[in-house]
């Protein structure tokens, strides 16, 4: 099985965590903490750095490693190194997701996640 190795920003503001909807591809429509590869030679600290920058236009603080997601898709496996960031600078403007959401504690299953960032609402909850 292919494995996939991404990070996943979870940007919290005013105790309230930033979702992205996904607007393309086959997990089109469900809801992730924004993120993506790490390409060689980078951290997943810089990975995340960059991905934000690229997909948000926003400069990110990256803190806190709260988690490693390790989950099976049908076709691939996802390990997915998630930190606990802020913003330094910048509007967040989506440039490759369909909507976005800022969720309190109480909306953060509100929607559609998908199965891999599902598994840290629990541990995010502490945060906010």
């Amino acid at each position: 099985m292919k494995n996939i190795k991404v990070v996943a920003a979870i940007i919290i503001d005013k105790n309230k965590v930033f979702a992205t909807q996904r607007g393309y591809g086959e997990f089109k429509d469900g809801w992730e903490f924004p993120g993506g590869k790490i390409e060689k030679g980078e951290t997943p600290e810089q990975a995340l750095e960059r991905e934000i920058q690229e997909e948000l236009e926003t400069k990110i603080q990256v803190n806190e490693k709260i988690d490693t997601v390790e989950y099976d898709y049908p076709n691939f496996h996802l390990s997915m190194d998630c930190f606990i960031c802020n913003i330094i600078e910048g509007n967040l403007i989506l440039k490759e997701h369909e909507a976005a959401k800022w969720l309190s504690k109480d909306e953060l299953y509100s929607v559609n996640w998908l199965p891999a960032d599902e598994g840290l609402i629990e541990k995010i909850k502490k945060y906010i």
